[in-house]
């Protein structure tokens, strides 16, 4: 070999090296920056831990049976001479140069090939491992159900691993026998002459039929999980048919195996051929047809008599398994006697009634407060906070860098210079300006707030759209805000990412991003760090990949600085007899993850140490978990039910309410979640948070609640409520309505609105070309026993990506009124009761003269432009809110109308176009 061929295959195999240097050692270092070194280890060293005992296991019995073989056919009786000569031959050959060289690189390749499955299963033996009850036992077979959530699983695993060995190394030897029976020189008829050759199978074959009747063993306990009765779970055939079938054929099996060990001392070619038929036949027979037989032919006639103490056991299992056994049931006595004065009484509800909608806010958040082109508002949370002493219910959103849209995309914008989002912007669920937008009380850049709100470090290194890597602490200064014409620099001066602080660290970074410039680039130091893996949700999933997350992360402000808090469930598909729902039949929201926005640190919180999977992890990773005492007070506060879990549970409890076998079996009350309207298109009510007083309590508190309608109608017949606040949290409330009187739902109510003369008119007046009306969320609302029904109305110029709140419908009884705010609103459905203020002050009242000023003259230009359109809907709505823009300018000062630039224009092409329209019209 030259020289240059020796160069390129040192590089080659320098570069697999570094390529495997790189995948450990950098992750290595990510886990150490997060206190978590001991995780990834733990992680690592179980996979290799488990895989090596696994490829040795495998490699060693292949490779005893290799030797098996060849002493078989080197030690065969009454051969001829010929046939003596051949073998001998050819087994010197083989045992002085080449058979343990070869039958061992065959063991250890197929090992290599076969042994995969058991280390990606480490979780699986670490939970087996650190294994611990329930404390609750299945009917069946009185086990615990953490043997089927932490055992059975490991069984299996074990099971399968070693059917598979026995299996692959019977066909290997059977074709090793073949090969040899087929060599020139040795004549025999068929390769079954080999006496040792059929005795070394039929004692492999025999440890098959010896795994088969573990096999059937496990499968009875397998039998909590079939999906073939009534409901899920073991029925009547499983019970009293399945389960002695498999023990007939345990006993079969293990027959057999005797049969075979026995035959082994004097094979023939007839035993094995005839203990595979037998076993096969018994299995279609036992294991199938007849059950199935039973199932069809006896059961499913008179199902529900055969099935009911099944599916009392389905229904007590799959409540528990959701947490849905703890639901307190209370009636809720409707009454249609809601006043004035039983408003002034719910000020808390009222004053935190959500009326802007989430899905078309997210357009007017980018349009106001993105201020740059690379800011993005990737989602809206909704969250409560004391404010200025009042409890609040609010919208609150990250603004975030989307290093996607970067007008420059050069590799020191992108990696250097424009590095995190900037604070968050927030405003109250029912608070809007005069223009129908929403107010802000955290807004702009720096943040500017009107509360008792401090944000101090409002750089956002960390969130849902950080989801490439970034260099910090370089020589380039990083973009931190616009200043006008200028703009603001920092530098990091955090605890997050990974220092790069040697030429090695820098070759394997640019090796694992494909970045060359790392290498070359003058900017960074000994102090740089790179920041990778910075989207909170794929955070979270590398350090503990063994939870499920909730979709919807959200912002906190705590303390002067953000926070994301991540819901993170555990679940599993093994709890017995629970009915599973996706790929899962067991969930708990037992941690709560929380991602500090600006120095990346994720801490894992244990809020249900009564949940027993949980305690299983803080057993095999105790660095990992916390407890809940440990969380800073102030996010404690922020922790609210997780609406993923809420949709789960409800979804569930549509039929898992029903506790008696009969209405169950039957669905005589089943539930469905309604459905309401939403863009001109039917679609089920989401759950939402409002802040309310639940009936009997005596504070407002904060909740996720979802109505329900029977399953065959639109009327409503309860609601769930999950409580978040306090010693509440987690706590959930059903209130049933009276069965003898019909309460409207939300399509009922949508539909009462479309009747609506009068509304119904207004609505298709504004919804001409050129804009179009967007109806809210429908909220239910329980107050003092009875129902509030609350629904917002848009509008939306097609030029525009400003929805804004024009009207409010509110619906009591038999009456429907819309308008302009929720107050009026309440006032005309009401009556005039007491000058108390029904929602807070106007915030017009607070803004400065410059600003009203600014917006008059938005308004005149909007309302030129519709007029140009001759969108005279629109024009109009636009001079109405001019001319509550300009009361609200002559409220505070005097103003002259000069400083209103084109008002007086306005009028005169209104009154242009309103005689050209007159002589069109003669």
């Amino acid at each position: 070999m030259n020289r240059k061929k020796i160069l390129i295959l040192g590089a080659v195999v320098i570069y697999i090296l570094l390529s495997i240097i790189n995948r450990f050692y950098l992750d290595w270092l990510w886990f150490v920056n997060l206190d978590y070194g001991s995780v990834f280890t733990t992680i690592l060293f179980g996979r290799l831990g488990i895989s090596s005992l696994f490829f040795l296991i495998f490699f060693g019995f292949l490779w005893l049976n290799f030797r098996l073989a060849r002493s078989s056919v080197i030690n065969l009786p009454n051969l001829t001479l010929r046939h003596y000569l051949v073998i001998n031959r050819l087994g010197n050959l083989l045992t002085a140069k080449y058979y343990n060289l070869i039958t061992m690189g065959i063991s250890a390749l197929t090992a290599l090939l076969f042994t995969s499955t058991p280390g990606n299963n480490w979780l699986t033996v670490f939970k087996y491992l650190n294994r611990l009850p329930f404390g609750t036992a299945d009917p069946i077979l009185s086990r615990d159900a953490g043997f089927y959530v932490f055992e059975l699983p490991f069984y299996l695993l074990l099971k399968d691993y070693f059917l598979m060995l026995v299996t692959l190394t019977a066909v290997i030897m059977a074709f090793l026998y073949f090969a040899i029976s087929s060599s020139p020189g040795l004549t025999f008829n068929n390769w079954w002459e080999l006496f040792e050759g059929k005795k070394h199978l039929s004692l492999l074959v025999a440890l098959i039929f010896i795994i088969k009747a573990v096999d059937y063993r496990l499968k009875i306990y397998e039998l909590l999980f079939s999906p073939r009765g009534a409901a899920f779970g073991a029925g009547y055939t499983d019970v009293n048919v399945q389960i002695p079938a498999f023990n007939i054929l345990i006993f079969i099996s293990l027959i057999l195996a005797v049969f075979l060990l026995f035959k082994s001392f004097k094979p023939d070619s007839r035993t094995l051929p005839l203990a595979i038929l037998i076993s096969f036949a018994a299995s279609l027979v036992l294991g199938a047809a007849y059950p199935a037989f039973i199932q069809k032919f006896r059961v499913e006639p008179n199902e529900l008599a055969w099935e009911m103490p099944y599916l009392e056991h389905n229904i007590a299992f799959t409540r528990k398994a959701y947490d849905l056994d703890n639901i307190e049931k209370k009636i809720y006595p409707v009454s249609d006697l809601l006043t004035f004065e039983t408003i002034e009484e719910n000020q808390g509800t009222i004053q935190n009634i959500r009326l802007l909608d989430p899905r078309p806010l997210i357009k007017t958040y980018n349009q106001l407060q993105g201020l740059r082109p690379y800011y993005k508002f990737n989602d809206i949370d909704i969250d409560r906070y004391n404010l200025n002493g009042t409890y609040r219910q609010v919208m609150l959103a990250a603004r975030e860098l989307d290093q996607r849209v970067l007008p420059a995309k050069t590799w020191v914008n992108q990696r250097l210079k424009y590095t995190h989002g900037y604070g968050v912007t927030m405003s109250p669920v029912n608070e809007v300006t005069r223009q129908g937008l929403p107010y802000f009380i955290v807004r702009d850049i720096p943040p500017i707030t009107e509360t008792d709100l401090v944000i101090e470090q409002p750089g956002i290194y960390y969130g849902e759209l950080t989801d490439e890597h970034v260099i910090v602490n370089t020589k380039t200064e990083e973009f931190d805000y616009s200043l006008g014409d200028t703009n603001a620099y920092t530098q990091y001066e955090g605890e997050g990412g990974v220092t790069i602080n040697s030429f090695f660290r820098k070759v394997l970074f640019a090796m694992r991003f494909n970045d060359y410039r790392m290498l070359l680039s003058n900017d960074l130091t000994n102090e740089s760090r790179v920041m990778f893996d910075r989207n909170i949700h794929q955070r979270a999933v590398k350090i503990a990949p063994f939870l499920e997350y909730d979709g919807d992360p959200y912002i906190v402000i705590n303390d002067g600085r953000l926070f994301w808090i991540q819901d993170a469930y555990t679940t599993t598909n093994r709890y017995p007899y629970s009915e599973p729902y996706g790929n899962l039949n067991y969930i708990r929201n037992s941690v709560k993850v929380v991602i500090d926005a600006y120095h990346g640190k994720v801490n894992y919180y244990v809020i249900d140490d009564e949940d027993p999977l949980v305690m299983v992890y803080r057993n095999i990773f105790p660095e990992l978990f916390k407890s809940i005492n440990e969380m800073p007070e102030g996010l404690n506060k922020h922790l609210r039910y997780p609406e993923g879990l809420f949709n789960l549970q409800s979804r569930v409890y549509s039929l898992y309410h029903m506790e008696d076998v009969r209405v169950f079996y039957n669905k005589e009350d089943a539930w469905q979640i309604p459905t309401e309207k939403y863009e001109g298109q039917r679609q089920q009510v989401e759950p939402y948070y409002s802040i309310l007083q639940l009936p009997g309590e005596k504070e407002q508190e904060f909740v996720l609640m979802l109505p329900y309608s029977p399953i065959t109608r639109d009327n409503m017949i309860a609601w769930l409520a999950a409580r978040s606040d306090g010693d509440n949290y987690g706590k959930k409330v059903v209130y049933l309505f009276p069965k003898d009187k019909t309460i409207f739902g939300p399509q009922q109510v949508e539909g009462r609105i479309d009747q609506n003369a009068e509304i119904s008119s207004q609505l298709s007046l504004w919804d001409q070309r050129g804009s179009s009306v967007l109806r809210g969320n429908l909220l239910v609302l329980p107050i003092n026993n009875s129902i509030l029904y609350v629904e917002p109305v848009f509008l939306q110029a097609e030029q525009s990506q400003l929805p804004e709140l024009i009207r409010v419908i509110v619906v009591h009884g038999q009456r429907v009124v819309m308008e302009e705010n929720l107050q009026k609103a309440l006032v005309r459905l009401f009556g005039e009761g007491s000058e108390l203020p029904l929602v807070p002050d106007d915030p017009d009242s607070i803004r400065t003269v410059e600003e009203l000023v600014k917006e008059a003259n938005e308004l005149i230009n909007k309302a030129k432009l519709s007029l140009k359109e001759g969108n005279w809907a629109e024009y109009g709505r636009y001079q109405e809110q001019l001319e509550s823009t300009l009361k609200s300018l002559a409220e505070k000062v005097e103003v002259d109308i000069g400083d209103i630039n084109g008002l007086e224009e306005l009028m005169e092409e209104q009154e242009g176009e309103q005689n050209g329209e007159a002589e069109r019209e003669g």
